[in-house]
């Protein structure tokens, strides 16, 4: 009577086994872990200020802004970058839009991560210099990711004679919604180093610990 009893056991083992070693590890890429980060705030805003003085942003010094994490799937996240102008209106233009690439052989699918702006005018038309942005060239960190310039923006910024452009890098951070202190940053820099005719400096931080109420979709949307 014990016997089968004991048979029966060994077999549960040994089937919990083999489902545990048949289960898909955890994914230990940082831009995996960087897109779970930034899904942790799906369906939030938050408020933030312009971190940079450049003069260039003179104008949005003390400005209120707000970034949404409108819309998330596995393959693309749209992030509404709002900012309130001097006359208490919103500009709701730009919308930060990041999709997940195939990165080619060398370091796997679907471990790359574009970065478009979709900027619109009030009416919901694109406006003449949109969906520019790139592609990481890294597998960078799991809360922090590098947009090099890619070719169809240069084109563009040709195009738009804003030559001024053609060597940008955007840099986003985020951290996961459980950590302490999370914080949001959008970033663009150009540097003499990397040719362009002279340093340029943006960045715009978000306090993630503080969700506020869902801002008007952005224009076109």
């Amino acid at each position: 009577m014990i016997r089968p009893l004991l048979l029966t056991g060994t077999a549960a083992l040994a089937l919990t086994a083999c489902i545990r070693a048949g289960a898909p590890p955890a994914s230990t890429e940082p831009q995996d872990a960087f897109w779970a980060a930034l899904s942790s705030h799906c369906g939030n805003a938050y408020e933030g200020r312009l971190a940079s003085n450049d003069a260039a942003d003179a104008n949005m010094a003390g400005s209120a802004m707000v970034m949404h994490v409108r819309e998330c799937s596995d393959t693309a996240i749209s992030v509404p970058f709002h900012i309130q102008q001097a006359g208490g209106e919103w500009d709701r233009s730009r919308t930060w839009v990041l999709t997940r690439t195939d990165s080619g052989p060398d370091t796997g699918p679907d471990t790359g991560i574009r970065l478009k702006h979709d900027h619109r005018h009030q009416d919901g038309q694109p406006d003449a210099v949109t969906m520019y942005g790139g592609d990481t060239a890294t597998k960078g960190t799991a809360t922090a990711q590098d947009f090099p310039v890619d070719q169809f923006s240069i084109d563009m910024f040709k195009r738009e004679g804003l030559d001024v452009s053609v060597t940008n890098v955007w840099r986003i951070e985020v951290d996961p919604a459980d950590a302490a202190g999370a914080e949001f940053a959008y970033q663009l820099t150009r540097t003499v180093e990397g040719g362009a005719p002279q340093p340029r400096f943006f960045r715009v931080e978000f306090n993630l610990t503080k969700p506020v109420d869902p801002p008007p979709p952005p224009w076109g949307f």
